[in-house]
């Protein structure tokens, strides 16, 4: 179980897996982001962003968030986990394609014990999402309140 006491500045984990399909990325643009460069071949080909179809930047948020709740997971730590309370300087760097497989890391930037609720702390992140090439395709700072250990 990770606690906020466990999570000191400059901690960096590395973690998740995520191999993108053209299904998913077809299905989440058509249901949630809705442009032509997420859901038409030629249109996206035509975009001098893109070039070819792309995920869309929410959908690759979405991914991020998966493999974070699945690391908060594995490490035993959902109940921990109280919520987050933001996200600040979200940035889409490159565009995700079909077949890229995603990797994230994350930071702690800061961290500290709430002044008005001694059970809980705030950690703010620095989370970076790679491609296969180790390229950044997606970064945000995320402020978490995480449970203190009981004293």
């Amino acid at each position: 179980m990770i606690w906020f006491e466990d999570l000191p500045v400059g901690r960096r984990d590395r973690f998740g897996s995520i191999v993108v399909t053209r299904e998913e990325m077809l299905d989440f643009a058509r249901k949630f982001d809705p442009q032509p460069f997420h859901l038409d071949d030629d249109a996206a080909a035509a975009n001098p962003l893109f070039g070819r179809l792309s995920a869309s930047g929410w959908h690759t948020a979405a991914m991020g968030m998966r493999m974070t709740a699945d690391f908060w997971a594995a490490a035993d730590s959902r109940d921990a986990i109280l919520g987050g309370a933001g996200v600040d300087d979200l940035r889409w760097l490159t565009p995700v394609y079909a077949g890229d497989r995603l990797r994230a890391e994350a930071e702690v930037i800061d961290a500290r014990p709430s002044a008005s609720k001694p059970d809980r702390g705030i950690v703010r992140f620095r989370t970076i999402l790679y491609n296969q090439d180790d390229v950044p395709v997606m970064s945000h700072l995320s402020n978490v309140m995480i449970r203190r250990r009981a004293a």
